[in-house]
């Protein structure tokens, strides 16, 4: 299979792939998000290079002293008369009273929240799905300690983590979660569509979300809290934060490192933590910013072995009182040392352009999950003032696989498809080609169909030849 992040249907042989947008040298910040890939399809990341109109760009230039100015070396500094805003500056959605609404609708917020009163209350089985990220790693700590400081009985509490290529909406993935016989279950950061309940059984879910989402789009009967309509969108663990903070005094102490951390690991480390986001300076103080940036990569690393130890990640994570607790640990470390040699093999691997020059098409194979990183140091390198989407397919990822439900890559991928000679590729590539994050999508598609897809986009067969950075002069 091939691993994109693009999703879809019935093959023997799928591709991985990852699409991501390609960030500009220039710009300050980049949002780079991922979500759940469905299994025997190709996986791909692809990504969305943010656009943004410059007014000027010119390099100002001073000769160290009067005397050897044409000799001197000159210093080049970048300026333009145009600025990214800050991700906390997004401008934010108000209602029909004028009062903002942040990190998610209120109704949905207090109904979450009752949701959790009312699971405590219970004191009956309870099984929590986090989503293999840092991300829906620590929004499943965050909840599970929140409910063990309400009141909830450890042992009441299971997890379960999903298999390489699967999602909650697979068979196996149902059986699975049915044998743990929960009442209540927490489905966190994992996407959402509309399907039936999550098991057979009787129970009550309810589902915490950021990706990108319609109005039906969550398991019948389930109750849906989702940060994706209210900008600027919170990462599913900030969400969780923000809702379980209040629920208990010890929350946010006990909390906040967590919620920092997959914050940096869905937005990253360059993220500015102002409002409306929370005040963290005291927990950056105790903790700093480069143990939270470390305990990310540890906890990451797991996820994009060829062994995917994620539960070992989730049991680190949900052991750990402090980041420290997670970058002593040994397995996490050498998944680390593993994750970084094969992201290093395949970093050179040269993109290919769409003849039009929106899209560039890197094409890897590894049984590491390494497509999104890959795509992501690309967005930082690809230059070209026409390139929108990065997009890499590994191949190596899912090898094999069977049939599972399939993936979007949403606008630009959606409007390309539909240029095929053969009218069904759109459905054929199924309804996982095109969903999570307007800015970074993915899923997994089947091998015959990206093939298609790959023709549509006139992909060329030789690497472009992409203007080099320009270099800092030498002192």
């Amino acid at each position: 299979m091939m691993h994109p992040r693009l999703i879809s249907h019935k093959t023997p042989e799928m591709r991985l792939l990852t699409s991501i947008p390609a960030v500009r040298p220039t710009f300050a910040r980049q949002r780079i998000l991922s979500h759940v890939t469905a299994r025997s399809r190709l996986p791909f990341t692809a990504t969305r290079q943010f656009a943004m109109k410059r007014k000027a760009v010119w390099y100002e230039r001073e000769p160290k002293n009067a005397k050897n100015a044409k000799n001197a070396k000159k210093a080049e500094s970048p300026v333009t008369t145009d600025k990214l805003p800050e991700y906390h500056e997004t401008p934010p959605k108000k209602d029909k009273d004028g009062e903002i609404i942040w990190p998610a609708p209120k109704d949905q917020m207090e109904a979450a929240r009752n949701f959790i009163r009312e699971c405590v209350a219970a004191s009956k089985p309870t099984l929590i799905i986090p989503d293999k990220d840092v991300d829906g790693l620590t929004s499943g700590a965050i909840l599970r300690k929140t409910l063990i400081l309400m009141g909830l009985d450890p042992e009441l509490i299971s997890a379960y983590v999903m298999k390489k290529g699967l999602n909650v909406h697979d068979e196996e993935s149902r059986r699975d979660m049915a044998s743990y016989k929960p009442s209540f279950i927490f489905v966190l950061d994992q996407g959402s569509r509309e399907s039936p309940p999550l098991i057979d059984e009787p129970h009550r879910a309810l589902v915490i979300d950021h990706h990108y989402a319609e109005e039906k789009d969550h398991p019948k009967d389930a109750t849906f809290v989702t940060a994706c309509n209210s900008p600027p969108v919170a990462t599913s663990s900030l969400l969780t934060y923000l809702i379980c903070r209040d629920l208990h005094p010890d929350i946010e102490e006990t909390c906040n490192w967590l919620c920092a951390m997959g914050v940096h690991g869905d937005l990253g480390n360059a993220i500015k933590w102002e409002p409306p986001f929370p005040d963290f300076k005291a927990m950056f103080k105790k903790y700093t910013k480069k143990g939270i940036n470390s305990a990310v990569s540890f906890i990451n690393a797991p996820r994009r072995t060829a062994a995917y130890d994620v539960p070992g990640a989730w049991e680190a994570l949900a052991a750990a009182s402090a980041p420290i607790d997670i970058m002593k640990n040994e397995s996490l470390g050498a998944a680390r040392k593993e994750v970084n040699e094969e992201v290093r093999k395949h970093a050179r691997v040269p993109p290919r352009l769409s003849l039009d020059g929106r899209i560039a098409v890197i094409r890897i194979k590894s049984e590491y999950q390494i497509h999104q990183v890959i795509a992501t140091r690309w967005a930082g390198h690809l230059t070209s003032p026409k390139l929108e989407v990065i997009l890499v397919a590994n191949s190596g990822y899912l090898p094999g696989l069977r049939q599972g439900p399939p993936v979007n890559i949403i606008e630009i991928l959606r409007k390309e498809a539909l240029r095929a000679k053969d009218p069904t590729l759109t459905k054929r590539l199924g309804e996982s080609f095109a969903r999570g994050h307007k800015e970074a999508s993915g899923g997994v598609v089947p091998k015959a169909e990206f093939e298609e897809l790959m023709e549509v986009l006139f992909v060329r067969n030789k690497a472009p030849a992409f203007p080099r950075q320009r270099q800092k002069p030498r002192k």
